[in-house]
């Protein structure tokens, strides 16, 4: 089988192997594909394992021998799986993968806007310590979490697992989702605004959808305690980036730490690069080193059972 990798630059920087993949086929593998290079390089190709680059109609039009389309990601939005489903292509993702390392990133966001590890460790290194006037702590108010409301908005399996964290750190942990689900003792469910009004931080944890676009806006996030926090590992556009911005320069809200933005990477004025005790990461929730060897050795199976005639974890 001609197996055709067209971006797996970011899954795979050099430190991890496809040999789950060449294992099963003849494998061919870009870092990344401009737009116009998508079909001359996939025109062979059987399988085409790809992660944000667009698998339009047209292309898959201009690609006969295409069988099977294999997302590097749990997400599939570039994929036209009506068209996929229409000329019998199978397209699969990879769910799961990247739970624990997302929720991790959570917490990660979240500590350093309370503990201000990073800001500390630069004023220590430069003798602060030394030079404090009273405390060694006073550069920075630090923040506890113990006994402080934790609002989760979507408990899919990374809202799950950030709830553990949360109540293994002693905070009270309140829920709002769109499926209700069993609930760990210490969990609350809660309906939307209540969570918002109520929590000392908010994490998102929801999915991207109609329903789900834009949903903390200006008005959501005036709910906010003054000394709450806003975590976003989810997706950049569940969120109003303007109004969160207004409300950090503000003082509205105490701070927010960001895995995910609407534009990746983001215009020069995105607001939210200037704004008040912002924390940004470049979208890595996902992408430790085990997460990604998890992801392709389950993009491998993923192919070997669409050609054993048993497809899991199907999209189209």
């Amino acid at each position: 089988m001609k197996i055709v990798i067209l971006d797996g630059g970011t899954t795979n920087p050099g430190d991890v192997s496809w040999a789950p993949l060449t294992a099963i086929g003849e494998v061919t593998a870009y870092d990344s594909t401009p737009a116009e290079l998508v079909i001359e390089r996939a025109k062979d190709a059987e399988a085409v394992i790809m992660n944000r680059i667009v698998m339009s109609r047209a292309v898959m039009d201009a690609l006969p021998k295409l069988r099977y389309i294999g997302a590097l990601a749990t997400g599939y939005n570039t994929i036209d799986v009506e068209a996929a489903r229409e000329k019998g292509i199978t397209v699969c993702n990879v769910p799961f993968y990247c739970v624990e390392t997302v929720a991790q990133q959570t917490f990660a966001l979240l500590l350093e806007l309370c503990s201000h590890t990073g800001a500390i460790s630069a004023v220590t290194r430069a003798g602060g310590w030394n030079d404090a006037i009273t405390m060694s702590h006073s550069s920075h108010a630090l923040f506890e979490l113990y006994g402080k409301t934790l609002g989760i908005f979507g408990f899919g399996n990374i809202g799950q697992t950030v709830a553990k964290l949360g109540l293994a750190l002693g905070m009270h942990v309140i829920v709002n989702s769109r499926t209700k689900r069993a609930l760990p003792e210490g969990c609350t469910w809660v309906d939307f605004e209540t969570l918002f009004r109520t929590a000392d931080v908010v994490s998102l944890h929801c999915p991207l959808n109609d329903g789900t676009r834009g949903i903390v806006h200006a008005d959501v996030l005036a709910w906010m305690k003054p000394t709450a926090f806003l975590i976003n590992t989810a997706r950049g556009a569940v969120l109003d980036e303007h109004a969160l911005a207004d409300a950090l320069n503000s003082g509205r809200i105490a701070g927010a730490g960001l895995d995910v933005l609407i534009d990746e990477p983001p215009k020069a004025d995105n607001p939210l690069l200037t704004a008040r005790n912002c924390i940004l990461t470049p979208h890595i929730g996902w992408a430790s080193r085990d997460a990604r060897l998890r992801l392709i050795r389950i993009v491998a199976d993923n192919l070997q059972a669409f050609l054993d005639g048993r497809p899991v974890h199907v999209v189209s």
